[in-house]
């Protein structure tokens, strides 16, 4: 792997360990260049998932949308950056574990207010505001008292 402070092609690896429930390796590497180290990550490559969206076009799964729609969400709540990372690996593990190739924005979307509700309300009740669009202050009143009773 080539250095990313040199750019020297030779690195080796220093240290292995699963991360993430055995789904993928992190693997602690030095340069043997400029002997500085570096983290590297490698997960199984699999078939790319589509996410069908509202106007029923078709995209590739990212869960780098998921992450920076819940990031927002959680923005000034005591919410640390390993619970949103830990929620988005619980989705993404939701998703691609129903073996499907193609799921719906609208299932990915639930999943994430399921798992964003017993995380923090006030984040909970910022998602659901975008997710669902509510039109008006009588729908998000409504979602509001469903979530209090």
């Amino acid at each position: 792997m080539k250095c990313p402070f040199c750019s020297h092609e030779n690195t080796r690896v220093v240290d292995s360990r699963p991360v993430d429930d055995n789904t993928a390796i992190r693997r602690r590497r030095m340069c043997d260049a400029c002997g500085k180290r570096f983290t590297s990550y490698e997960k199984a490559d699999t078939i790319p998932l589509m996410v069908v969206k509202k106007d029923k076009n078709r995209e590739v799964f990212d869960r780098s949308k998921i992450e920076a729609g819940v990031l927002r969400a959680c923005h000034k709540r005591p919410v640390s950056v390993d619970q949103v990372r830990a929620l988005v690996d619980e989705v993404e593990n939701d998703v691609y574990n129903e073996g499907e190739r193609e799921v719906d924005s609208n299932h990915i979307g639930e999943l994430v207010m399921a798992k964003i509700e017993r995380l923090d309300p006030v984040a909970y009740v910022r998602f659901a505001s975008v997710y669902r669009e509510f039109k008006d202050v009588n729908t998000f009143m409504e979602e509001l008292k469903r979530f209090i009773q």
